[in-house]
């Protein structure tokens, strides 16, 4: 069981209330999936992914509002087309939820690696460790470098390096940024004194 302030295990439950509702594969990632694998650390948001293929937005929008989750954007919709994310919030706890569309190879993968975790009560399927460090890698803001740092010092003996750093490696060209990878290897060499 991970301890999660009351009003982010209330919106982690009508969450995966409103997902469960799909029938699609879907699990918390972000802050939120970093705490649950033990790294002490705060965050006020809930993220999650879940996979896009056959998801018809409205359809999701009205199963997430059945639950208070509703669009924070206007345009909630055309947004999540052009950007693949959902904008939203939980009202009755004011928390604010980012739900982004998974259709990559890797992030399909990774849902299909989640395991369930109980928030207090309220339990749903959070990112494996292995799979948050590629997550992290990609945002790779001060945050996530931290993040990667922990996950490494406690997970290391669970952890393919060589998979994630070819799977991080995939993502640095794509975005053109050969310096991504460089500074990954540098990161992971320095936690792991390799």
């Amino acid at each position: 069981m991970t301890d999660a302030p009351a009003g982010l295990a209330t919106a982690i439950g009508a969450l995966s209330q409103a997902l469960s509702t799909t029938s699609k594969p879907f699990m918390i990632i972000g802050g939120i999936a970093v705490i649950a694998r033990g790294v002490p650390r705060h965050t006020d948001d809930v993220d999650a992914t879940i996979q896009a293929e056959g998801i018809e937005l409205e359809e999701l929008l009205a199963a997430l509002a059945n639950q208070s989750i509703v669009p924070r954007i206007p345009d909630a919709l055309d947004f999540a087309r052009r950007r693949q994310v959902l904008l939203l919030r939980h009202e009755p706890s004011d928390t604010e939820i980012e739900v982004t569309l998974a259709w990559l190879p890797f992030e399909i993968e990774a849902l299909d690696r989640a395991e369930v975790v109980d928030f207090g009560g309220a339990q749903a399927p959070v990112a494996a460790a292995e799979d948050l460090l590629v997550y992290k890698a990609v945002a790779f803001r001060e945050r996530d470098r931290a993040d990667i740092e922990r996950l490494l010092e406690l997970h290391a003996d669970e952890i393919n390096l060589p998979r994630v750093r070819g799977i991080v490696k995939q993502f640095a060209e794509a975005l053109d940024e050969p310096e991504r990878l460089r500074a990954f290897d540098e990161l992971t060499q320095r936690t792991l004194g390799k």
